[in-house]
């Protein structure tokens, strides 16, 4: 892939028209005279510019694809984050929301210890059934562990 070539252009040297020294008067100094063809020139190196800058942007993304999408997940899952802590931080501001949170996180847990961790037969069903989702989260076979 070639750069485009840019090449420096110099303006014409203007002459400042000598200010009226008299008191009283005011000399009205005009800007300098740009010709059509240097704003011509700069119109098609910008034209060029961005003529090319999607296949700039395209080989950008085909060369940097994996860590182009690692940062955008991991920008998407701050942002997740945020916003829920937003969220439980409006809801525990609502009066009675926040102790019923954690009635229901109480009734779980005690829900959670009977059903599981109280009897052996229990507590083989709980570590088959982790086992069984370790294996699919990871592919592995369970039975190589």
């Amino acid at each position: 892939m070639q750069e485009p070539e840019y090449t420096e252009t110099k303006s014409k040297e203007t002459t400042i028209p000598e200010i009226n020294t008299q008191t009283g008067t005011i000399t009205k100094l005009q800007p300098p005279v740009q010709s059509q063809e240097q704003w011509l020139k700069y119109g098609q190196q910008i034209s060029g510019f961005l003529g090319t800058l999607p296949e700039y942007i395209g080989s950008f993304f085909n060369q940097y694809k994996q860590p182009l999408v690692s940062v955008g997940l991991i920008v998407t899952a701050v942002i997740t984050v945020k916003v829920l802590l937003a969220v439980l931080d409006a809801l525990n501001d609502i009066p009675l929301v926040a102790p019923t949170f954690e009635l229901i996180g109480i009734g779980y847990s005690v829900w959670f210890i009977y059903r599981y961790l109280l009897k052996a037969s229990t507590r083989q069903e709980l570590t088959s059934e982790i086992t069984t989702l370790k294996s699919q989260v990871v592919g592995q076979d369970g039975s190589e562990s």
